[in-house]
């Protein structure tokens, strides 16, 4: 499947985020956040049209992964509130390290110069991405930002325009003009609601 596809369908994310904080991080979730959220994901079914794709192990991944990203962010709501932000982002790369290191002698292969340099490239978008994922987490509740994550769509497709010559179609830009929607109206209300309080 395409890149934004795959991602889309991985930001499945915000629901989980949006059904768990009120248990693990004892967040309030009202009915205007669960509908922007719910709204979120509608463009994103509007981008994948579940019933035109393939059920397949790479969607079955992408959707596994939006179901443990939510938790990642959970966990590391919870964590921002008492730890300092970079030992969150240094032992979520000590951990995934270690995990990595028990697949990798199986799958390893030999990367090229320019591999290497885009591994590295990576190793620092990822790095400076999750710091400031644990920064804004730290100050906001994890069920607020969680609409905001629909907009990580436009740079996806920008990207897999790019690299991959895959132009979204008609269908993908109705259902990113209702993400973009979605997590607008999410963060108007929020920035009224602290106005009033």
């Amino acid at each position: 499947i395409s890149l934004a596809k795959a991602l889309t369908l991985a930001f499945i994310a915000p629901l989980i985020v949006t059904t768990f904080s009120p248990f693990f991080l004892n967040e309030k979730v009202g009915v205007k956040r669960w509908t922007a959220v719910i709204f979120g994901f509608i463009g994103s079914l509007v981008v994948i049209r579940p019933g035109f794709l393939e059920i397949n192990l790479a969607s079955l991944s992408a959707l596994g992964t939006g179901v443990l990203y939510g938790f990642y962010l959970i966990i590391t709501r919870k964590l921002s509130t008492s730890d300092n932000p970079l030992l969150t982002l240094l032992l979520t790369g000590v951990v995934g390290a270690i995990i990595i290191s028990t697949i990798v002698p199986f799958v390893w292969v030999k990367p090229s110069l320019d591999q290497w340099f885009i591994m590295a490239t990576i190793g620092i978008f990822a790095c400076i991405g999750h710091l400031l994922l644990i920064l804004s987490l730290k100050y906001a509740d994890a069920s607020k930002l969680a609409p905001l994550s629909y907009f990580e769509i436009v740079t996806n497709i920008i990207i897999g325009y790019y690299f991959f010559n895959d132009f979204p179609d008609n269908w993908t830009f109705l259902g990113l003009f209702i993400i973009v929607l979605s997590g607008i109206y999410i963060s108007r209300r929020e920035s009224i609601v602290k106005k009033l309080i």
